[in-house]
């Protein structure tokens, strides 16, 4: 039972320090809908969808007003698509696209994700028809989101992918608004299959029939705690990051549990990463500066963001059955307001975040670049993500917005909970040559324990 003080500290954290519930995820299986004919299987898709998802947005609101507790995001995943639709051999999967964004609006969540494909080993026919589809579904969908997974330590990095995919970002870039639907897009090494969080979430094909997944937040609440341990070592840092994330957790866990039994839909996971916003109090650079650093992206900041990762997974760990997803400290750029100033402010740069990809949550994410960076560029960029997580056997993505017409200096805003992007400086060289070799970079000897 809730003590009056826990129940106070809580509802401090919420009023005051941006704590909530990032989203409930309904992770949905789509096998049972498959037919040769792309119109019934767009028909038994939106059918399942608008069925088992007809009360998501309704329950957790009325989670949300009876805790006291903000959850930000209603969404779903979904098996990705390009399992799903094999067996039409369509030579477009836009439809089935269009049906996801018309299903999902019904039923009034934020966003479905599971338009995507896993290719970390070589394309089926239906893979490569879904990713030649993803431009025109990102540009013709509001809600849709879309991932690949290119890469994993077991298997290596899929080159020809990596280069199909550079081509695809430039592509989605160039036919929506300041490359927008780029940010619904990730590409992926090592992806999970109960990720809750967008744009990368996908319904596994190990998964269960359907499930609830959670994904707290909380960078605020960790950063007002660590105010009151200023100047003691690293130790009790450490730890204070381990009590805050093992209370943001519980929280988590309770949303999950009282949606899971109000919809009747097993409980799946508790992703516990630490997921900001462009709120001013809500930033993971904040966290890393409040350690002791001038500036998110000095020297010093790697290290900081290794102790953070590593505190919030250890509290959290304790605090749910099932922790799952992604778990750690998320990075994106134009959606954590201490990022965006240390990328204004000369601190950040693509370089110093791509060491920082080697020990946190994920990836790249939110990134934007000049409009005229080269498809080969984008794919090299991936690459170097993608070996940093087959090396270091954890996820690791990109999500990369080359915004047209845009330059180093200048900024886009996208909005909401994706915020301002400033627009980073890439390197000037020439990766041609090397993305255009091809085939597969072998998987690391540790790739070979079974």
């Amino acid at each position: 039972m809730l003590t009056d003080f826990e129940i106070l500290e809580t509802l401090s954290m919420i009023k005051e320090q941006n704590l909530d519930v990032r989203t409930i995820t309904l992770g949905l299986s789509l096998m049972d809908c498959s037919s040769p004919d792309i119109d019934i299987l767009c028909n038994n898709i939106y059918d399942k969808i608008t069925k088992t998802a007809k009360n998501l947005v309704r329950t957790g609101e009325a989670i949300e007003k009876e805790f006291g507790i903000p959850i930000i995001n209603k969404r779903i995943s979904v098996t990705p698509i390009s399992i799903v639709a094999a067996p039409t051999n369509a030579n477009s999967y836009v439809k089935i696209a269009k049906t996801l964004d018309k299903a999902a609006k019904e039923v009034g969540v934020n966003f479905i994700g599971g338009f995507s494909a896993l290719v970390q080993k070589g394309f089926t026919n239906s893979d490569l028809t879904l990713i030649n589809s993803i431009p025109e579904a990102l540009s013709t969908t509001d809600i849709v989101c879309s991932s690949v997974n290119i890469g994993s330590t077991r298997y290596g990095i899929n080159m020809d992918g990596v280069r199909l995919m550079g081509d695809i970002i430039k592509k989605t870039a160039n036919i929506t608004p300041d490359g927008f639907g780029c940010a619904k897009l990730v590409v992926f090494c090592n992806a999970v299959e109960d990720n809750p969080f967008m744009a990368g979430a996908f319904h596994g094909i190990g998964e269960a029939e359907k499930v609830i997944n959670v994904g707290v937040s909380g960078p605020g609440v960790v950063k007002r705690a660590l105010e009151d341990v200023r100047g003691q070592s690293f130790e009790q840092v450490a730890e204070t990051i381990k009590k805050t994330s093992f209370k943001v957790t519980r929280m988590g866990q309770l949303v999950a549990k009282e949606a899971s039994r109000r919809l009747n839909i097993p409980f799946g996971i508790v992703d516990l990463s630490l997921a900001p916003t462009p709120a001013v109090g809500d930033s993971v650079a904040r966290i890393i500066e409040e350690m002791g650093l001038s500036n998110c992206g000095t020297h010093g900041t790697t290290a900081a963001l290794a102790l953070l990762n590593d505190a919030v997974k250890k509290g959290g760990l304790m605090a749910s059955s099932y922790v799952g997803g992604l778990s750690g400290a998320f990075i994106p750029v134009s959606e954590d307001e201490g990022m965006i100033e240390a990328v204004k402010g000369g601190f950040l740069t693509l370089e110093k975040l791509e060491a920082m990809t080697c020990v946190c949550s994920v990836g790249l994410d939110m990134i934007a670049i000049p409009g005229k960076t080269s498809a080969e560029t984008i794919s090299a960029i991936i690459a170097d993500e993608a070996a940093i997580g087959m090396i270091n056997a954890k996820t690791t993505a990109v999500r990369i917005i080359p915004v047209p017409n845009k330059d180093v200096g200048e900024s886009v805003e996208f909005g909401g909970l994706l915020g301002t992007a400033p627009i980073m400086k890439v390197n000037d060289g020439d990766s041609s040559l090397f993305v255009n070799r091809g085939g597969r970079i072998p998987a690391p000897v540790h790739s070979l324990k079974n």
